[in-house]
C-alpha cells in the first residue's frame, strides 16, 4: 500500500493506492516552520515582541527588536518587529499630544485665576481621560490582534506604516 501529496492551488490531496479512492483533502499550504536562532518559531518570536508591547513596556519589546534586527535574517520578523516599535511610538506620541490639551487649558485656568477671574476645566479633563482609555484599549486590541496573527506568521496592513517600513527596513 502506498500514498502520496500533491499540491494543487494550495489543496492538498492524499489518495491511497488500495481502493483507488481520496482520503483527504487539506486546505492550506504546507510549509516548514521557520525557527530563529533561539530555536524558537519566528511567529512566536514576533508574537513575544507584540505582547510585551502591551505587558512590558517599551524596554522588552526594544530589546526584542535589536536581537530580532541584529541576529534574524528572516524579513517577514525584522519588518514585524520594527512595526510593532512603530506603533507603540504612533501610540504614545498621540496620547501625548491628546495629553497637552488639559495641560494648555490648566495653564490658561491658572493665568485666568492670577487675573480675578474663574476658569473650570473640569469637563473637558474627563473628557480628555475618556479619549486616552479609547486610545490606550485600541492600542492593546491591535497588538493582541497583532500578537495573535503573527504566532501564524500572519499580520493586518497598515497602509502607512507598512509604507513607512517597507520604505526604511531592508
Amino acid at each position: 500500500m502506498w500514498s502520496w501529496i500533491y499540491a494543487v492551488d494550495a489543496i492538498f490531496v492524499e489518495e491511497s493506492d488500495k481502493n483507488n479512492s481520496l482520503i483527504m483533502i487539506y486546505v492550506g499550504k504546507e510549509e516548514k516552520m521557520q525557527k530563529t536562532k533561539l530555536g524558537i518559531s519566528v511567529g512566536t518570536l514576533c508574537a513575544a515582541i507584540y505582547f510585551t508591547g502591551i505587558f512590558g513596556g517599551y524596554f522588552t519589546a526594544v530589546f526584542l527588536a535589536g536581537y530580532v534586527l541584529l541576529v534574524e535574517n528572516n524579513e517577514w520578523l525584522r519588518k514585524n518587529a520594527v512595526k510593532a516599535i512603530v506603533l507603540m511610538i504612533i501610540f504614545s506620541i498621540v496620547t501625548a499630544i491628546i495629553n497637552l490639551i488639559p495641560d494648555a487649558i490648566s495653564c490658561v485656568e491658572h493665568i485666568m485665576s492670577a487675573m480675578g477671574l474663574v476658569f473650570s476645566e473640569n469637563c473637558l479633563s474627563n473628557l480628555i481621560a475618556a479619549i486616552t482609555s479609547v486610545i490606550d484599549i485600541c492600542q492593546k486590541l491591535l497588538f493582541i490582534i497583532l500578537g495573535t496573527k503573527a504566532l501564524n506568521q500572519g499580520t493586518i496592513h497598515i497602509p502607512s506604516v507598512d509604507r513607512f517600513i517597507n520604505k526604511y527596513v531592508n
